[in-house]
């Protein structure tokens, strides 16, 4: 449960400012704030929610089909092409992003050219809470996809639209992102290419560990004039419809840090609920209990991790 995820790994140091004898207060209130203060006479004006070709929005997509099995939540979505985003203001970067994988969208279109992809800011977003490039470079962190580009090459236009950076969080490059998450990510769409539906969330984790004192904390690393928070953690949960009725489901956490080649990716399966706690929302809520037949590889015979 939480324990299991507090064993996995550890956690960021945290990118604080304090306010010590000798300095001033504007100096503090500049160490800590990532924008000056506006002028409160001049509104900033608002993006529209309305969805275009480049900007994500509201509008309908193939949603209702993405988030079958319900929403962890309803906080600032975003509905693109091919995945939703639910997006967290507070750390500029997703609560949580769900997707639809099934073999036709495996069938990739010849055409569709990843290197014409660009990272850019979802300007549907208000400025005062959007991930910048500039946030990320000389960081130390890659822009790591959560809907994975990998997996929406049918158009150009949905591989494009996984490039905006409310879609991104920030992730040890090598050893991680380019390594063991995206052999995850590889193994979600082996499920995609073998079963009719597999239904993918993905967000980032901010877990507790303990300190010498012997109490808890809660820390991670901030990047950038915006203060984009570096998870400590990554999650991702997979249903598998291998029939009609008849579901499996995989839930795997890992450690926002350099992972051995040799760690098996089975190594990071955790129970649903532990996710579910430490990220505050159900996911797959509306999947009927008698209808999830393996869970972590396992027969979930009576057993449903969710308790309540």
């Amino acid at each position: 449960m939480i324990g299991r995820l507090g064993r996995i790994g550890g956690a960021g140091a945290i990118a604080a400012g304090a306010f010590s004898a000798g300095s001033s207060f504007s100096d503090w209130k500049d160490s800590i704030m990532p924008y000056r203060f506006a002028d409160a006479t001049v509104a900033p004006a608002r993006p529209s929610a309305v969805a275009t070709a480049d900007t994500p929005g509201l509008a309908p997509s193939r949603v209702s089909e993405i988030m079958r099995f319900g929403y962890p939540g309803f906080d600032n979505l975003r509905t693109f092409e091919d995945f939703v985003v639910s997006y967290d203001r507070k750390t500029r970067t997703a609560h949580w992003v769900f997707e639809h994988l099934a073999p036709e969208r495996m069938i990739y279109d010849p055409s569709v050219d990843r290197s014409k992809c660009q990272f850019r800011p979802d300007e549907s977003m208000h400025p005062y809470f959007r991930s910048l490039n500039e946030d990320y470079k000389g960081s130390g962190y890659d822009r790591g996809h959560l809907a994975a580009a990998g997996n929406h090459r049918k158009t150009q236009l949905s591989v494009d639209q996984t490039f905006f950076l409310s879609n991104m969080s920030p992730q040890v490059g090598r050893g991680f992102n380019r390594d063991k998450w995206n052999e995850l990510e590889k193994r979600m769409r082996h499920h995609a290419k073998k079963n009719p539906n597999v239904y993918v969330c993905t967000g980032p984790l901010y877990l507790p560990y303990q300190e010498s004192d012997g109490c808890k904390y809660v820390k991670y690393k901030v990047i950038g004039k915006s203060h984009v928070a570096v998870p400590t953690h990554f999650f991702k949960v997979c249903l598998i419809e291998k029939a009609p009725h008849q579901y499996h489901l995989e839930a795997y956490v890992m450690p926002n840090q350099v992972i051995p080649d040799e760690t098996p990716l089975d190594s990071f399966m955790v129970p649903l609920d532990s996710i579910e706690r430490a990220a505050g929302f159900l996911i797959f809520e509306k999947v009927p209990k008698n209808e999830l037949k393996m869970i972590n590889g396992k027969k979930a015979g009576g057993l449903w991790l969710r308790q309540v």
